[in-house]
């Protein structure tokens, strides 16, 4: 499609009921933060509490699934086919995969790049018991952490429900919209009427709740490093204002289309990343970057598996206790994310066969991933081998920005390494917010393109939201931390038909009979 037919106009066509549901539930939500929030965390935990116990496995399966069928579809010889209605891709193929790489870990990879492999090394995950704190538990923290973003991850985003939603509706003429993922089980009453509503309605609350968990955190951690590097006050007055400047650049961003705003904020984005950590990696402790990546990515796919299907205590006592935290958090953060972002995924592969696609999200972009988490996170540990506590005490508490500006600001140059990597942070955070709003604006428009007020809403909704979260105090941003889960419920259920049909889409390519 051109950016003629992207370009937003008042002419789509907009899902009322669709509207309707989703801002009345959210504008429901702010409210209750804002009047009760004991009686939202109460609802919100025993929610996270059933959803982390009882559907936990299955995410499990699903996740290990989605890639494992991808995997398969790689090698068919359907998986030649070329998709979108394109024979020629729309997009080259670094601004593709810019665009690709600026979704999952825009939405918090720069958070937890630096807290989480640190957060493993000084208590290392159950599933290999390894002293904490010592070199022998630096490849299991890694390994940890690549699991949590690295094939699995990537693969739930649209490994599967990409090719769906390219075949149904470039060649089939439905919606582009979540609803679609469940046509082979419900046929039209999935595409017309209240199923179709749910479904859209589900994904979209989803979305949004893990959009606006990435914006309140850049705006604590921007605020915060601006007091730890320029004396600004670390209040809410600046958290605020650096909400408010994220919102302007991604909700115009959203507004001039992906030919436009969002391919060269991603662009951007890409650039910067890997000059910084060219940078880090040339700077820093380089033999240990490289020495840790290789141990914990071969302790990563040696105990694949095992980790992958990890149960602890949940197996036992039906209690998820770290899974639940971990794991069982980390995919209903990323299953929210998978129907829209198979929208966006599809919007922006015309033209590239199933094979590419799954290629490059099931391979690449989490071994990317890997490596960005080893350069930024490994550095930190090497640091806290070197001089126990330099980024430990920083990081007491689980303060992720805290953690991020210790590992920074001991590399040469840190002041300025520093301020670029809240810089980066904040594109980042932009890319995310602009390929959300306008995914959550599409499949709200009934058409592949979506209204200019659509857009600008949803934007500056999400930063609202977050500000009215901010506001509660540690226990709003907390509460939505959970809330993610519980809106993964439904969602994983919408994404389940794309196990069997993306398989059988990719076959009938390869027989010519699709």
């Amino acid at each position: 499609m051109s950016d003629a037919n992207d370009a937003p106009g008042n002419r789509a066509h907009i899902n009322i009921p669709l509207f309707v549901i989703t801002g009345g539930f959210i504008a429901i939500f702010c409210v209750i933060a804002l009047v009760n929030l004991e009686l939202l965390s109460t609802v919100v935990d025993a929610s996270f509490a059933f959803s982390a116990k009882y559907f936990g496995l299955y995410w499990q399966v699903l996740l290990l699934a989605t890639f494992l069928i991808g995997l398969i579809l790689i090698f068919l010889p359907g998986g030649r086919a070329l998709m979108g209605g394109m024979s020629v891709p729309e997009f080259p193929a670094f601004q593709w995969g810019a665009m690709i790489m600026c979704t999952l870990l825009a939405g918090g990879g720069v958070f937890w790049a630096a807290g989480e492999p640190m957060a493993h090394f000084l208590s290392s995950p159950p599933y290999f018991g390894a002293e904490s704190g010592t070199p022998e538990a630096v490849g299991p923290a890694l390994a940890q952490s690549f699991m949590h973003w690295g094939f699995l991850a990537w693969a739930i985003l649209g490994a599967l429900s990409s090719v769906m939603l390219m075949h149904y509706h470039y060649e089939k003429g439905l919606p582009m919209a979540p609803r679609t993922l469940l046509y082979p089980v419900f046929g039209n009453a999935a595409i017309n009427g209240p199923i179709g509503w749910i479904a859209d309605a589900a994904c979209i609350i989803a979305v949004v709740a893990g959009t606006v968990g990435p914006i309140g955190f850049l705006g604590l951690q921007v605020s915060y490093g601006l007091n730890a590097l320029f004396g600004i006050p670390d209040t809410f007055i600046t958290q605020a204002c650096v909400i408010a400047a994220l919102v302007a650049i991604y909700t115009i961003s959203a507004i001039t289309g992906l030919s436009k705003g969002i391919q060269v904020l991603s662009r951007i984005n890409v650039i910067l990343a890997a000059a910084l950590l060219l940078f880090m990696l040339i700077a820093g402790p380089t033999v240990f970057i490289f020495s840790s990546f290789f141990s914990g990515f071969t302790t990563y796919i040696t105990d694949f598996f095992g980790m992958a299907l990890y149960r602890g205590d949940a197996a036992v006592f039906g209690d998820p206790g770290w899974l639940g935290w971990w794991t069982v958090f980390f995919w209903g953060w990323f299953m929210g994310y998978g129907p829209l972002m198979a929208m966006f995924i599809a919007r922006v592969s015309r033209g590239r066969s199933i094979r590419s696609i799954i290629i490059m999200l099931s391979i690449v972009a989490p071994i990317v991933t890997t490596f960005w988490f080893t350069i930024v996170g490994g550095s930190g540990i090497a640091f806290e081998l070197a001089n126990p506590g330099s980024v430990s005490t920083a990081f007491e508490g689980f303060n992720l920005p805290a953690a991020l500006l210790s590992i920074t600001q001991q590399m040469p140059l840190g002041f300025i390494v520093s301020v670029l990597f809240l810089i980066l942070t904040t594109i980042f955070v932009a890319t995310t917010g602009d390929s959300m709003t306008y995914v959550i604006s599409v499949a709200m428009s009934d058409e592949d393109r979506s209204a200019t007020g659509v857009r600008v809403f949803w934007g500056v909704t999400m930063g609202i939201m977050a500000l009215i979260l901010i506001w509660t105090g540690s226990g709003g941003i907390g509460k939505l931390q959970s809330f993610i889960v519980v809106t993964a419920v439904p969602v994983s259920l919408i994404l389940l038909p794309s196990l069997w049909d993306a398989l059988r889409i990719t076959i009938a390519k390869g027989r010519g009979t699709d």
